[in-house]
Protein backbone atom coordinates (compact mmCIF):
# COMPACT_ATOMS: atom_id res chain seq x y z
CA UNK A 1 0.00 0.00 0.00
CA UNK A 2 1.43 3.38 -1.27
CA UNK A 3 1.69 6.07 1.75
CA UNK A 4 -0.48 8.35 0.21
CA UNK A 5 -3.31 6.11 0.27
CA UNK A 6 -1.93 5.38 3.92
CA UNK A 7 -1.90 9.54 4.90
CA UNK A 8 -4.48 10.14 7.24
CA UNK A 9 -6.53 13.51 6.21
CA UNK A 10 -7.85 14.37 9.82
CA UNK A 11 -5.95 17.21 11.44
CA UNK A 12 -3.91 16.05 13.99
CA UNK A 13 -5.21 17.40 17.14
CA UNK A 14 -2.03 18.51 18.72
CA UNK A 15 -1.17 20.16 15.70
CA UNK A 16 -4.53 21.81 14.91
CA UNK A 17 -4.65 23.18 18.33
CA UNK A 18 -1.11 24.74 17.69
CA UNK A 19 -2.49 28.27 16.30
CA UNK A 20 -0.30 30.45 18.86
CA UNK A 21 2.91 28.28 17.93
CA UNK A 22 2.06 29.09 14.04
CA UNK A 23 0.82 33.05 14.49
CA UNK A 24 4.16 33.96 16.14
CA UNK A 25 6.40 32.08 13.97
CA UNK A 26 4.33 33.70 10.56
CA UNK A 27 4.69 37.39 12.49
CA UNK A 28 8.21 37.02 12.97
CA UNK A 29 8.73 36.22 9.66
CA UNK A 30 6.35 38.70 8.28
CA UNK A 31 6.40 42.91 8.77
CA UNK A 32 4.21 43.86 11.62
CA UNK A 33 0.98 44.17 11.56
CA UNK A 34 0.25 41.96 8.75
CA UNK A 35 -0.45 38.94 9.75
CA UNK A 36 -4.14 38.75 9.90
CA UNK A 37 -6.76 36.08 11.28
CA UNK A 38 -6.61 32.53 11.36
CA UNK A 39 -7.97 31.89 8.07
CA UNK A 40 -8.47 27.40 8.83
CA UNK A 41 -6.12 24.56 8.59
CA UNK A 42 -5.43 21.81 6.02
CA UNK A 43 -3.70 17.92 7.30
CA UNK A 44 -0.67 17.64 4.79
CA UNK A 45 -0.25 14.16 6.19
CA UNK A 46 0.22 12.19 9.45
CA UNK A 47 0.79 14.49 12.17
CA UNK A 48 1.29 17.45 9.51
CA UNK A 49 -0.77 20.36 9.82
CA UNK A 50 -1.00 23.92 7.73
CA UNK A 51 -2.41 26.93 9.36
CA UNK A 52 -3.50 30.19 7.50
CA UNK A 53 -3.59 33.17 8.40
CA UNK A 54 -4.74 36.53 6.39
CA UNK A 55 -2.12 38.79 4.57
CA UNK A 56 -3.05 43.11 5.61
CA UNK A 57 0.59 43.83 3.15
CA UNK A 58 -0.90 46.13 0.34
CA UNK A 59 -0.49 44.26 -3.27
CA UNK A 60 -0.84 40.85 -1.54
CA UNK A 61 -5.16 40.77 -1.98
CA UNK A 62 -6.09 37.52 -1.37
CA UNK A 63 -2.34 35.54 -0.25
CA UNK A 64 -2.13 33.99 2.97
CA UNK A 65 0.47 33.38 5.59
CA UNK A 66 0.84 29.14 6.07
CA UNK A 67 2.60 28.19 8.61
CA UNK A 68 2.97 24.53 8.85
CA UNK A 69 3.35 22.48 12.22
CA UNK A 70 4.36 18.89 12.83
CA UNK A 71 5.27 16.61 15.63
CA UNK A 72 6.89 12.86 15.97
CA UNK A 73 5.71 10.28 16.61
CA UNK A 74 4.25 9.56 20.39
CA UNK A 75 5.63 13.00 21.05
CA UNK A 76 3.43 15.75 22.62
CA UNK A 77 5.24 18.68 21.56
CA UNK A 78 4.80 19.98 18.19
CA UNK A 79 7.39 21.84 16.34
CA UNK A 80 7.51 24.10 13.27
CA UNK A 81 8.23 23.07 9.83
CA UNK A 82 8.05 26.24 7.51
CA UNK A 83 6.08 29.56 7.07
CA UNK A 84 5.94 30.27 3.69
CA UNK A 85 3.28 33.45 1.66
CA UNK A 86 1.08 31.63 -0.37
CA UNK A 87 -1.79 32.79 -2.90
CA UNK A 88 -5.46 31.93 -1.35
CA UNK A 89 -8.00 31.59 -4.42
CA UNK A 90 -9.19 34.60 -4.84
CA UNK A 91 -5.70 36.10 -4.85
CA UNK A 92 -4.01 38.90 -7.35
CA UNK A 93 -1.66 37.18 -9.14
CA UNK A 94 0.54 38.59 -12.03
CA UNK A 95 -0.62 37.11 -15.16
CA UNK A 96 0.86 34.00 -17.07
CA UNK A 97 4.63 34.56 -18.10
CA UNK A 98 5.06 35.16 -21.98
CA UNK A 99 8.42 34.88 -23.90
CA UNK A 100 10.00 37.82 -24.68
CA UNK A 101 9.85 37.11 -28.50
CA UNK A 102 6.01 36.46 -27.90
CA UNK A 103 5.68 39.84 -26.40
CA UNK A 104 7.74 42.10 -28.45
CA UNK A 105 5.74 44.63 -30.54
CA UNK A 106 6.26 46.62 -33.53
CA UNK A 107 7.99 50.16 -31.93
CA UNK A 108 9.32 48.36 -28.55
CA UNK A 109 13.19 48.21 -30.36
CA UNK A 110 15.06 51.28 -29.41
CA UNK A 111 18.42 52.41 -30.20
CA UNK A 112 21.40 49.93 -28.54
CA UNK A 113 18.72 47.44 -28.48
CA UNK A 114 19.61 43.84 -29.84
CA UNK A 115 16.75 41.87 -31.39
CA UNK A 116 18.13 37.95 -32.01
CA UNK A 117 16.15 36.22 -34.25
CA UNK A 118 15.56 32.68 -33.78
CA UNK A 119 17.38 29.76 -36.14
CA UNK A 120 14.23 28.46 -36.75
CA UNK A 121 11.97 31.63 -38.23
CA UNK A 122 9.58 30.95 -40.39
CA UNK A 123 10.10 34.74 -42.07
CA UNK A 124 13.17 32.84 -43.49
CA UNK A 125 14.77 30.57 -45.27
CA UNK A 126 18.08 29.94 -46.18
CA UNK A 127 20.00 32.04 -49.16
CA UNK A 128 23.01 31.27 -51.56
CA UNK A 129 25.95 32.34 -49.43
CA UNK A 130 28.74 31.03 -52.12
CA UNK A 131 29.57 28.41 -49.46
CA UNK A 132 28.44 25.48 -52.25
CA UNK A 133 30.93 23.84 -54.25
CA UNK A 134 29.91 23.86 -58.00
CA UNK A 135 28.96 21.01 -59.75
CA UNK A 136 31.44 18.59 -61.32
CA UNK A 137 30.42 19.74 -64.63
CA UNK A 138 30.55 22.81 -63.91
CA UNK A 139 33.00 25.22 -66.09
CA UNK A 140 34.65 27.12 -62.64
CA UNK A 141 34.98 23.87 -60.64
CA UNK A 142 38.38 22.17 -60.24
CA UNK A 143 37.78 18.97 -61.60
CA UNK A 144 37.05 21.21 -65.33
CA UNK A 145 40.42 23.07 -64.60
CA UNK A 146 42.51 19.90 -64.06
CA UNK A 147 40.38 18.55 -67.32
CA UNK A 148 41.67 21.28 -69.35
CA UNK A 149 44.92 21.18 -67.92
CA UNK A 150 45.26 17.49 -69.12
CA UNK A 151 44.18 18.51 -71.91
CA UNK A 152 46.63 21.19 -72.84
CA UNK A 153 49.35 18.82 -71.68
CA UNK A 154 48.76 16.24 -74.50
CA UNK A 155 48.74 19.08 -77.61
CA UNK A 156 51.93 21.01 -75.65
CA UNK A 157 56.05 20.30 -75.85
CA UNK A 158 56.45 22.08 -72.60
CA UNK A 159 57.32 20.28 -69.12
CA UNK A 160 53.56 20.27 -67.15
CA UNK A 161 54.96 22.90 -64.61
CA UNK A 162 55.52 25.52 -67.00
CA UNK A 163 51.90 24.92 -68.17
CA UNK A 164 49.44 27.82 -68.78
CA UNK A 165 46.49 27.37 -66.03
CA UNK A 166 43.04 27.54 -66.98
CA UNK A 167 41.19 30.43 -67.41
CA UNK A 168 39.39 32.08 -64.65
CA UNK A 169 35.92 32.59 -65.47
CA UNK A 170 34.66 33.81 -62.41
CA UNK A 171 32.74 32.19 -59.57
CA UNK A 172 29.21 32.06 -58.52
CA UNK A 173 29.91 33.37 -55.57
CA UNK A 174 31.60 36.43 -56.73
CA UNK A 175 28.20 37.26 -59.21
CA UNK A 176 26.18 36.31 -56.25
CA UNK A 177 27.83 39.00 -53.94
CA UNK A 178 27.52 41.43 -56.78
CA UNK A 179 24.00 41.20 -57.26
CA UNK A 180 23.33 41.76 -53.74
CA UNK A 181 22.15 37.55 -52.92
CA UNK A 182 25.21 36.95 -51.09
CA UNK A 183 23.55 36.42 -47.57
CA UNK A 184 23.07 33.79 -45.22
CA UNK A 185 19.29 33.71 -45.05
CA UNK A 186 16.45 35.32 -47.31
CA UNK A 187 12.35 36.20 -46.73
CA UNK A 188 10.59 32.98 -47.21
CA UNK A 189 7.21 32.68 -49.08
CA UNK A 190 5.52 33.06 -45.70
CA UNK A 191 7.66 36.08 -44.76
CA UNK A 192 7.01 37.69 -47.79
CA UNK A 193 3.13 37.22 -46.87
CA UNK A 194 3.08 38.02 -43.79
CA UNK A 195 5.15 41.39 -44.64
CA UNK A 196 2.62 42.16 -47.72
CA UNK A 197 -0.01 42.17 -45.08
CA UNK A 198 1.17 43.90 -42.92
CA UNK A 199 1.65 46.65 -45.17
CA UNK A 200 -1.77 46.53 -47.03
CA UNK A 201 -3.27 47.08 -43.40
CA UNK A 202 -1.40 50.21 -42.55
CA UNK A 203 -1.55 51.85 -46.42
CA UNK A 204 -3.36 49.48 -48.40
CA UNK A 205 -6.81 50.44 -50.48
CA UNK A 206 -9.54 49.71 -47.42
CA UNK A 207 -7.89 52.63 -45.19
CA UNK A 208 -9.87 56.08 -45.07
CA UNK A 209 -7.20 57.84 -46.62
CA UNK A 210 -7.38 55.57 -49.73
CA UNK A 211 -10.92 55.79 -49.71
CA UNK A 212 -10.97 59.56 -50.33
CA UNK A 213 -8.06 59.66 -52.70
CA UNK A 214 -8.50 61.51 -55.99
CA UNK A 215 -6.22 59.09 -58.00
CA UNK A 216 -4.23 55.62 -56.23
CA UNK A 217 -0.50 55.24 -55.88
CA UNK A 218 0.70 53.31 -58.90
CA UNK A 219 0.04 56.48 -61.20
CA UNK A 220 1.47 58.95 -58.48
CA UNK A 221 4.94 60.60 -59.63
CA UNK A 222 5.98 60.40 -56.21
CA UNK A 223 6.27 56.53 -56.08
CA UNK A 224 9.57 55.43 -55.91
CA UNK A 225 9.49 51.93 -56.85
CA UNK A 226 11.22 48.46 -54.85
CA UNK A 227 12.57 45.80 -56.24
CA UNK A 228 11.78 42.00 -55.80
CA UNK A 229 8.55 40.54 -56.02
CA UNK A 230 7.50 42.90 -53.18
CA UNK A 231 7.91 45.40 -55.86
CA UNK A 232 4.63 44.20 -57.92
CA UNK A 233 2.64 45.00 -55.80
CA UNK A 234 4.18 48.40 -53.48
CA UNK A 235 6.34 51.23 -53.67
CA UNK A 236 7.79 53.73 -51.20
CA UNK A 237 6.39 57.20 -50.69
CA UNK A 238 8.47 60.38 -51.38
CA UNK A 239 6.02 63.24 -50.71
CA UNK A 240 7.86 65.01 -47.83
CA UNK A 241 3.94 66.33 -47.44
CA UNK A 242 2.01 63.22 -47.60
CA UNK A 243 1.22 60.75 -44.51
CA UNK A 244 3.01 58.13 -45.89
CA UNK A 245 6.17 59.85 -46.79
CA UNK A 246 9.41 57.28 -46.65
CA UNK A 247 6.50 54.33 -45.68
CA UNK A 248 6.16 51.16 -47.77
CA UNK A 249 2.58 52.04 -49.44
CA UNK A 250 0.84 49.72 -51.47
CA UNK A 251 -0.33 50.68 -55.35
CA UNK A 252 -3.80 50.70 -54.37
CA UNK A 253 -3.63 53.07 -51.83
CA UNK A 254 -3.85 57.67 -52.23
CA UNK A 255 -4.04 60.25 -50.30
CA UNK A 256 -4.34 63.97 -51.18
CA UNK A 257 -0.98 64.89 -52.32
CA UNK A 258 -1.62 62.71 -55.13
CA UNK A 259 0.96 64.16 -58.11
CA UNK A 260 -1.58 64.93 -60.08
CA UNK A 261 -4.39 66.35 -57.97
CA UNK A 262 -2.08 69.17 -57.59
CA UNK A 263 -3.63 70.90 -60.13
CA UNK A 264 -5.88 74.42 -58.75
CA UNK A 265 -8.61 74.40 -59.72
CA UNK A 266 -10.30 77.38 -62.14
CA UNK A 267 -12.02 79.78 -60.99
CA UNK A 268 -16.00 79.92 -62.22
CA UNK A 269 -16.31 82.28 -65.60
CA UNK A 270 -19.40 84.28 -64.92
CA UNK A 271 -22.34 84.02 -67.27
CA UNK A 272 -22.48 86.03 -70.48
CA UNK A 273 -24.98 89.30 -70.56
CA UNK A 274 -28.06 88.46 -71.99
CA UNK A 275 -28.84 91.06 -74.76
CA UNK A 276 -33.35 91.47 -75.29
CA UNK A 277 -34.27 92.22 -78.77
CA UNK A 278 -37.74 91.59 -79.28
CA UNK A 279 -38.47 94.65 -77.34
CA UNK A 280 -37.82 98.47 -77.15
CA UNK A 281 -37.92 99.96 -73.60
CA UNK A 282 -38.83 103.84 -73.83
CA UNK A 283 -36.73 105.81 -72.06
CA UNK A 284 -37.85 110.04 -72.16
CA UNK A 285 -35.13 112.45 -73.13
CA UNK A 286 -36.96 115.16 -70.66
CA UNK A 287 -38.73 115.08 -67.52
CA UNK A 288 -42.52 115.76 -67.32
CA UNK A 289 -43.44 119.28 -67.26
CA UNK A 290 -44.72 119.50 -64.35
CA UNK A 291 -41.83 118.26 -62.19
CA UNK A 292 -40.56 121.61 -61.72
CA UNK A 293 -36.88 120.51 -62.63
CA UNK A 294 -34.85 122.08 -65.43
CA UNK A 295 -35.11 121.08 -69.22
CA UNK A 296 -31.84 119.28 -70.35
CA UNK A 297 -30.08 121.66 -72.21
CA UNK A 298 -30.93 124.42 -70.49
CA UNK A 299 -28.41 127.36 -69.05
CA UNK A 300 -28.37 128.36 -65.75
CA UNK A 301 -30.36 131.95 -66.37
CA UNK A 302 -33.05 130.64 -67.64
CA UNK A 303 -33.47 128.15 -64.81
CA UNK A 304 -33.11 131.61 -62.45
CA UNK A 305 -36.28 133.26 -64.71
CA UNK A 306 -38.16 130.05 -64.83
CA UNK A 307 -38.30 129.98 -60.99
CA UNK A 308 -39.10 134.07 -60.69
Amino acid sequence: MSAATTRSRTPDRLCAEAVDLARSAAEEAAAPGVVGEHAGLVSEGDRVVTHFFECKEFGYRGWRWAVTVARASRAKVVTLDEVVLLPGPDALLAPEWVPWSERLRPGDMGPGDLLPTDAEDLRLEPGYSGEDEPGPNSPVSEEMAELVEAEDAEVTAATPANLPVAPSRGSIAAVAEELGMRRARVLSRYGLHVAADRWEEAYGAKTPMAQAAPASCVTCGFLAPIGGSLGQAFGVCANEFAPADGRVVSLTYGCGGHSEAAVMPKPPRPAPPVIDETRVDPFPLRPAADSGSVPVGADEDSAELGHS
